[in-house]
């Protein structure tokens, strides 16, 4: 918000509405897993396969039975039924999306969305894009896209009907606790380029890191910052996760390894009782050692954020500033079918402590808000905050 921002990298190409269960969470237990093509011994198919001849046999309208589509709906039902918005059947055309998604250039309005609270939710607007400029802030409510209302939305529906060409106008109706009501924005949908790090310097000797998104490039998009960081009078590091709403494991894993000591625990993947906990751990450098640091979060800090943000945390007692973080801890491995894939919830993310992050996410040592005002001014009292608090650090 203040000062030239120095972009590391500027043409890491993000979706304009990612998947919530890929880019709130996208990390893969694994990319590809091995799928059982045998049915288990207790599960009877009889009673789909008696359903499915009754309706191909007598219902009226046979151009509506395509087979494929049957098939991939029946799919979804059974996915539907265990009640978790990151579990999610894709049939050929949205995994097609969903692969496009990790390395394409894209067409839409530049925010990530969750459910949460059984609502079509924003995270986070990414920086710089049309949803962001059109004042959507983490935690709106979305209650209509156009004239069609969320209620019961799942996720790859609302980002089908938000993605669009650019220069169309799309209109959300939000709800905002601050405003007591509803309020229509229209948005006009853009090519969607962020960058995943950028680099500034506060006075000589605090360095603020931005860190946008945990995406393959960020990894050594922060080890180029992090050089010329080390190789200025900067002794004292800002790093700011707001509004970051993940990425891959791996980069937010190796990142952590610049701050924390080789061989502690970055985060802790907990598989419940179907088998042990898995320790991902620092692998170095551990450049930044001795810099005393803070570390900014809000509610568009999620997944990767929250890894990371926990992890320095639990390792050194780094200060967390800034606003509660979402609460999305849960790991999604995708698997290719022969048509289409299944993206499973397969675990969940602990930090080195212990802490569930899935529902909790992490509250900040010092709380400071961001009001409507500040945002109409171009105040950010949270980075303002971090600062200060640096100065009086040794």
């Amino acid at each position: 918000m203040t000062g030239k921002t120095k972009t590391i990298i500027i043409l890491v190409s993000i979706i304009a509405v990612l998947y919530v269960g890929f880019s709130v969470g996208f990390y893969f237990g694994e990319i590809e897993g091995k799928t059982k093509i045998s049915p288990s011994d207790d599960l009877d198919m009889s009673l789909f396969w008696e359903a499915y001849n009754i309706l191909k046999e007598k219902y009226v309208d046979t151009e509506k039975f395509d087979n494929d589509q049957m098939i991939y709906g029946a799919i979804s039902g059974m996915v539907d039924r265990l009640d978790d918005p990151y579990t999610v059947f894709l049939d050929p055309e949205d995994a097609k999306i969903f692969e496009e998604d990790v390395s394409g250039e894209f067409q839409g309005v530049g925010m990530e969305i969750a459910i949460k609270d059984n609502q079509l939710t924003v995270i986070a607007p990414l920086d710089g894009t049309p949803a962001q400029k059109a004042g959507l802030r983490p935690g709106d409510k979305i209650l209509k896209v156009g004239e069609t209302s969320t209620i019961d939305m799942t996720i790859d529906k609302a980002v089908k009907i938000i993605r669009g060409p650019q220069g169309s106008e799309v209109c959300f109706t939000i709800y905002r606790e601050e405003w007591g009501d509803t309020k229509e924005i229209r948005i006009i949908r853009d090519i969607i380029k962020i960058p995943s790090v950028t680099l500034e310097f506060k006075d000589d000797d605090i360095a603020y890191i931005k860190i946008h998104h945990f995406s393959g490039t960020a990894g050594d998009d922060f080890a180029d910052a992090a050089s010329e960081v080390i190789n200025s009078s900067a002794r004292k590091i800002i790093l700011d996760l707001r509004n970051n709403p993940g990425g891959y494991l791996q980069v937010a894993q190796n990142i952590a390894g610049w701050f924390i000591e080789k061989g502690q625990i970055v985060t802790i993947e907990d598989f419940g009782e179907k088998r042990k906990a898995k320790e991902y751990k620092a692998k170095g450098p551990a450049k930044f050692l001795s810099f005393p640091i803070v570390i900014l979060i809000n509610q568009g800090s999620a997944s990767g954020s929250e890894i990371l943000a926990g992890a320095l945390r639990d390792n050194r007692g780094i200060l967390l500033v800034g606003e509660k973080s979402f609460g999305k801890g849960t790991v999604q491995e995708l698997t290719k079918l022969r048509q289409g894939s299944l993206k499973v919830t397969v675990a969940s993310w602990l930090t080195p402590k212990g802490d569930q992050i899935t529902d909790n996410g992490l509250d900040p040592d010092i709380k400071v808000e961001i009001t409507e005002q500040d945002f109409e001014q171009d105040k950010d009292p949270q980075l303002d905050r971090a600062i200060e608090i640096l100065r009086e650090m040794k």
